[in-house]
């Protein structure tokens, strides 16, 4: 693992080149984001990440800002100084060509924000349980991180949650509550950059992909009505933390994803 020092941010950072390189091109590069406060490039390395290096893809993961070993500001979160990092990692690591964004959760509404204001960056979108930046849903993300702020401050609600969920979630939750009240993130991201509600902005192919038992496929009429290329999957019997607990599925499908649109890109060049 390394760390990239811009003159803003130290950003910490694991890159995974491939492992068998194509003989037809450069690989692709696939680019993972992560979610808030729980996450980190390790949600990543322990799941995806490997697997898609060894499919033949340039793997970047890194810690966003507050998270992990990347530099924690006390100030500073709104999505477009996420997008800001996103911008100078890709700028420190020298790749010019467009890349393919996995996000989870808060990952993937920073890989829609990114598509929207850096489109010629951006190959393709894989959001993972997640939403774009749309105002309505940065309002219900400010009152939701609000509203944890207040929760996670008092010791019940960390007991129950021992009780509940164990220790190893119980202590992920006090340090998500210790990063929500140490910083301004709860109250930065509802003032942040927003995309247009009818999704216009974004332009590059995208995949969706949700459990049906945690409410965000409810997105899914307004995601294929208002983007260009939209692929949706809903899996069944399953909530928001698809990436730990359908990891295999979640894997298979989205390289099948990446595989075809980089293909395609290929045939464009060609």
């Amino acid at each position: 693992m390394s760390v990239i020092r811009t003159p803003e941010i130290n950003i910490h950072l694991q890159r995974l080149h491939p492992v068998l390189p194509p003989t037809d091109g450069k690989p692709p590069i696939v680019v993972f984001l992560h979610g808030l406060l729980y996450d980190s490039l390790a949600s990543y390395y322990f799941t995806l990440g490997p697997a898609f290096a060894n499919a033949g893809m340039d793997v970047v993961m890194y810690d966003l800002r507050g998270h992990g070993r990347s530099t924690k500001f006390e100030t500073g979160y709104r999505l477009e100084h996420f997008l800001g990092d996103l911008d100078a990692l890709l700028d420190a690591l020298e790749i010019t060509e467009p890349v393919h964004l996995v996000g989870n959760s808060f990952g993937g509404t920073m890989a829609y924000g990114y598509a929207a204001t850096r489109p010629e960056r951006v190959a393709s979108i894989t959001a993972i349980e997640s939403s774009p930046p749309t105002p309505t849903w940065m309002k219900h993300l400010g009152s939701g991180l609000a509203e944890a702020k207040d929760k996670l401050a008092r010791d019940e609600s960390i007991d129950w949650i021992s009780q509940q969920h164990g220790a190893h979630t119980a202590r992920l939750t006090k340090g998500a509550g210790k990063l929500l009240h140490s910083t301004t993130m709860a109250e930065d991201l509802p003032l942040s950059l927003t995309i247009a509600e009818d999704l216009s902005e974004v332009r590059c192919p995208v995949f969706a992909l949700f459990g049906d038992e945690s409410g965000l496929d409810i997105q899914v009429d307004s995601l294929r009505d208002g983007l260009v290329d939209c692929h949706v999957v809903v899996l069944p019997q399953q909530g928001h933390s698809v990436l730990v607990e359908r990891t295999g599925e979640t894997s298979g499908l989205i390289l099948d994803w990446i595989g075809r649109h980089s293909r395609a890109a290929l045939v464009e060049v060609d």
